[in-house]
């Protein structure tokens, strides 16, 4: 029992922690320092950073919980449509709303390295069932992957912006996006194998 306090507690702070600072991003942008979010969360700053190391640390943890528990299950969902074709799209134009309109932990995440193609494709995994489902159905391109599902997402809200708040942009190029999902008798090139979208690696000085 005693051993197992400390740890509950812990979890408690971390959890507090992880919720402050998405509501803290989504009212003030990705500007925010971690004391402010130590703050928010009424915990100390010490704590914060024994917990999650630094200020990037706590925006992939709270971007990585604001997509489980907002953005999966929308995909999770998908998985009982009796359309598959029309689950995929619906549930692609959903995960960009719900995210666009978190425009200030949308940035902080893409400025962290929690918010890449790759990252996106784990936490929609479940649509590779309703992918394969359409496919059979000729819905959709016979050569498409998880991950082609994901970088729609990536680049729908590449387009997303906070002078748009009814997402004009973001739906408009989601649209445009997802018409490049129509069945086709040309071929897509092959993916990479490296990541997508990454954070460029710092540079030398005078390089």
């Amino acid at each position: 029992m005693h051993e197992q306090r400390p740890r509950a507690d812990a979890l408690r702070n971390a959890d507090k922690i992880v919720r402050a600072a998405i509501a803290i991003l989504r009212e003030r942008g990705p500007e925010v320092s971690l004391e402010e979010v130590a703050r928010q969360a009424g915990i100390g700053s010490a704590t914060v950073y024994r917990r999650f190391g630094d200020r990037d640390g706590v925006i992939r943890a709270a971007f990585q919980t604001y997509f489980a528990e907002e953005v999966e299950p929308l995909v999770l969902a998908a998985r009982d449509a009796a359309d598959p074709g029309e689950a995929l799209a619906e549930a692609l134009a959903a995960a960009v709303a719900t995210l666009a309109a978190h425009h200030g932990l949308l940035k902080a995440a893409r400025q962290s390295g929690a918010f890449t193609v790759d990252i996106v494709a784990r936490f929609m995994g479940p649509l590779g069932a309703v992918l394969a489902r359409a496919q059979r159905a000729g819905q959709v391109r016979a050569d498409l992957l998880v991950r082609d599902l994901a970088a729609i997402v990536v680049m729908a809200l590449a387009t997303a912006h906070p002078g748009d708040a009814a997402q004009h942009d973001a739906r408009r190029y989601l649209a445009l996006l997802l018409s490049g999902l129509r069945p086709s008798d040309d071929d897509l090139p092959a993916p990479s194998a490296h990541r997508l979208l990454d954070p460029e690696p710092p540079r030398c000085p005078g390089a």
